[in-house]
């Protein structure tokens, strides 16, 4: 399929003039065309199709499409028809009035196309590049990020109803691909266990028995595939249940089954873990006591320069039981390819270390400003009692540390590098056991039999030493207070733009759903400049032009604000018309220049 340039045209005359009768104050999908000249074009998708084959249709109008359907909350088949029914989606889009449309599968089919290569962050580009050419972004500002759990659309199963859904989706895909294979092998028995979805719950009934006969049944099916249809390549579901079955099965040196448990067998951490089998890429993962969730973790990045709009800079998405302090760096990376770094980046202790703080100040010269994690599991630390590092006097040219009761170290062992990316080097210093035996506080400093001190290198150590100095000043702590306002934004994206909740399956595809739900209030912000209003000469008892406001979209700067009531003339004194219902009041605002600002905010009315 290759590219049918169609996009960049100008507006037909018909339609911009009846569009512009019918909404003199304009639309969403108006203003994208009208202040921001579109937001790509047909030439930066060039690169996603091949020279040649049949024209498709123009993946610019297409990504348009996918913004204002996550921007007015609509479903595919609510998309394609507003594309052919609307007139000012046709405005946006560059159409005429009896264009047909599209079918509306057509836009799951380019949600595909845009999880391949990351293609969805090419898209947040290209809307950031205009975003800057209108001046609402730049770099070297102030910039802030936040995390927020993301729930999959999967069920949350127990391990016996994790594996038996996973039987039941293979076959169903077997059935599908090549089901001559599975005659001889699906059994009148197989049908009562798997022909429809399972719900055991907690404590089915036999449980012993039904665990033994999924886990036969699990193994029969993958070997009969393996065996018999060796040309045939596995589907997802074929791969899925294989890596269900081993991380809930074993199998012993005489060939026997044996369900896995934390004792015996060993259980899979939960960062590999597969909790469905039709999203492999969702994890289940818990942080603290209350906030336990299977799916994935997205971080939102924005500006927050005093004066300006607050603009999204970066979305990522990142598997649930991934730390934030992973996901910094390519945060930076992806930002530095955007020429958007900021000057200070406002971040929560869960992204920041002494290591971030160095690699972000030498490599993009950003100061990261946030609280540096305790650290550690001493237990002095833990519990705020006894000698922590921090009693130690380290001399690092003369490599020795004195502890609190004068005592030197005999040795001095690193620095050593750790597995982990997001760790400083370590430097390892033991007390002989002749020093600390004999100590007085000897409870009070260790529980073993001698102390053992680590500290990154000289340059790290100052680095920290001084950024914890700094976190408890006055003034640190008013420059971290705008970090809060992060905060906000994540619930406004949570709770009303519907990201708390994937609407499709598999972390890519998320991730597309993040990017297109974080496009649309910057988009807003630009479109809500006030256009000069014409002065209207009213003759004497005619209807008073209805009060319209452009701050009608729900957004992340503040509630929702509904127009005042519309005002009617009755000769030199107008009244206010007098309060309806809101499900009478979205039926008769639908034939007015209000009909698309009162769908946004009554949505949910029936």
């Amino acid at each position: 399929m290759s590219i049918r340039p169609s996009s960049g045209r100008q507006v037909p005359e018909l339609t911009a003039r009846v569009a512009r009768a019918s909404n003199p104050n304009g639309t969403p999908a108006m203003w994208i065309r009208d202040r921001l000249d579109g937001l790509w074009g047909d030439e930066d998708f060039a690169q996603w199709y091949p020279r040649d084959g049949r024209p498709g249709l123009s993946p610019a109008q297409l990504a348009t499409v996918c913004v204002l359907q996550f921007l007015l909350d609509l479903s595919d088949r609510q998309a394609a028809e507003a594309v052919r029914c609307r007139i000012d989606f046709k405005y946006a889009l560059g159409l005429e009035l009896d264009d047909p449309g599209f079918h509306h599968s057509v836009l799951a089919d380019f949600r595909d196309r845009l999880t391949e290569e990351g293609r969805a962050d090419h898209l947040l580009d290209l809307a950031l590049t205009r975003l800057k050419d209108a001046g609402l972004v730049t770099g070297r500002g102030r910039q802030r990020t936040d995390s927020t759990h993301v729930l999959a659309a999967v069920r949350d199963l127990t391990r016996l109803e994790l594996i038996t859904e996973a039987m039941r989706a293979a076959l169903e895909e077997l059935a599908r691909t090549a089901p001559e294979r599975l005659v001889g092998l699906v059994t009148e028995d197989w049908g009562k266990r798997y022909g429809r979805p399972v719900r055991l719950g907690k404590n089915p009934t036999h449980p012993a028995t039904r665990i033994k006969n999924t886990g036969r049944d699990a193994r029969l099916l993958l070997e009969h595939v393996h065996r018999n249809v060796p040309g045939l390549r596995p589907g997802p579901r074929v791969q899925a249940l294989r890596r269900i079955f081993l991380q809930n099965y074993q199998v012993n040196a005489a060939g026997t089954l044996r369900w896995r448990t934390g004792e015996d067998g060993g259980l899979p951490p939960s960062a590999a873990a597969v909790v469905s089998a039709y999203d492999t890429t969702a994890r289940y993962a818990r942080r603290g006591h209350a906030t336990q969730w299977t799916g994935f973790l997205a971080h939102i990045s924005e500006t927050c320069d005093d004066g300006q709009v607050n603009v999204i800079t970066d979305v990522a998405t990142a598997p649930a039981t991934e730390s934030d302090a992973r996901a910094l760096p390519g945060i930076h990376d992806r930002l530095a390819h955007r020429r958007l770094l900021p000057a200070e980046h406002l971040v929560d202790s869960g992204y920041t270390s002494v290591v971030h703080l160095d690699r972000a100040a030498r490599d993009h010269q950003v100061a990261l400003v946030g609280p540096l994690p305790v650290g550690g599991g001493a237990p002095q630390r833990r519990q705020r009692a006894g000698f922590g590092r921090d009693a130690f006097d380290i001399d690092f040219i003369g490599k020795q540390v004195t502890c609190p009761k004068g005592q030197v170290s005999r040795s001095w062992y690193g620095p050593y590098s750790t597995s982990s990316k997001n760790a400083a080097p370590v430097i390892v210093v033991k007390f002989a056991r002749s020093q600390c035996g004999p100590c007085a506080v000897r409870d009070q400093c260790t529980r073993g039999s001698a102390r053992i001190v680590g500290f990154p290198p000289q340059e790290l150590f100052d680095l920290q030493a001084k950024a914890r100095a700094e976190g408890h000043s006055p003034a640190w702590r008013e420059r971290y207070s705008t970090r809060a306002g992060i905060e906000g934004t994540v619930y406004e994206f949570t709770h009303g733009h519907g990201m708390r909740r994937c609407r499709y399956r598999s972390k890519d595809k998320a991730h597309v759903q993040h990017v297109l739900t974080a496009m649309p209030p910057p988009i807003r912000h630009r479109c809500q400049r006030r256009t000069p209003q014409r002065t209207v000469t009213r003759r004497r008892g005619a209807q008073a032009p209805r009060s319209t406001t452009t701050n009608s979209l729900p957004g992340i700067l503040g509630p929702a604000r509904h127009p005042p009531p519309a005002l009617m003339a009755s000769g030199e004194r107008l009244t206010a018309v007098p309060k309806i219902p809101d499900r009478v009041k979205l039926r008769s605002h639908c034939r007015t220049d209000h009909g698309e600002h009162r769908f946004d905010w009554c949505g949910s009315v029936g």
